[in-house]
């Protein structure tokens, strides 16, 4: 079947988290913060949660404590500061930067095929991308916790295809987490491409992209 639809995960994919507000956070409690030293944290502590022993044992939820958790651990940071990290988090979404080549990108993109997300969140995405100005590049948004199903189950990302009226062969999905976002897409019928701007997944058996960008020239 041809390609007909390019589904996205959200954070780490479309929206970055905000790590200026990490840094004011961390900052309230008395701690300076590298933003170089956080870029670093917090790629090698999203490697090695990106494990499938892990990710069969955890919750979305769980693993943002340890996201967030090693993160801080790493920097040498109170663990007393993950609460207010939490606490913005549920109030606003961490995941609220957007980088320049994203709207250039999905404008490009829904010239050739139809756009949908699925995403692992807590109930806030449609509105995050509704507040950034990216929700009118997408026909449906699927949030994990709206549907009581997270990836990486098939169920969710079959949720999204039935919504759109697309078969598994029809759509492609674009995530950042191999072991979630390509394995559960796999799961549901569906190839995948991973991002990976760390370049720490030469190994995968997919498809890869260092940035959004460079998704255009590998469809």
């Amino acid at each position: 079947m041809p390609l007909r639809a390019v589904l996205f995960d959200a954070g780490n994919t479309l929206l970055y988290v905000n790590r200026e507000e990490i840094r004011r956070v961390l900052a309230r409690r008395g701690h300076a913060l590298d933003p170089g030293r956080l870029v670093e944290a917090e790629l090698k502590i999203r490697q090695r949660l990106d494990d499938p022993e892990l990710v069969a044992r955890s919750t979305d939820g769980s693993r943002w404590d340890r996201l967030y958790g090693g993160i801080l651990e790493e920097l040498g940071m109170p663990p007393e500061a993950l609460e207010d990290l939490r606490a913005y988090h549920e109030r606003r979404n961490l995941w609220d930067t957007v980088p320049a080549e994203v709207p250039r990108v999905l404008e490009r993109l829904r010239g050739r095929y139809r756009l949908g997300v699925i995403s692992n969140s807590n109930g806030t995405v449609a509105g995050v991308l509704a507040r950034l100005g990216l929700a009118a590049y997408f026909e449906t948004v699927v949030d994990s916790h709206l549907e009581g199903v997270e990836k990486p189950d098939p169920r969710i990302f079959r949720i999204a295809l039935e919504r759109m009226g697309l078969a598994p062969a029809e759509a492609i999905y674009v995530g950042d987490i191999y072991h979630i976002d390509v394995v559960g897409a796999r799961a549901a019928g569906m190839d995948a491409i991973l991002l990976d701007p760390g370049g720490l997944h030469l190994d995968k058996d997919c498809r890869r992209i260092a940035d959004l960008a460079g998704l255009e020239e590998v469809l």
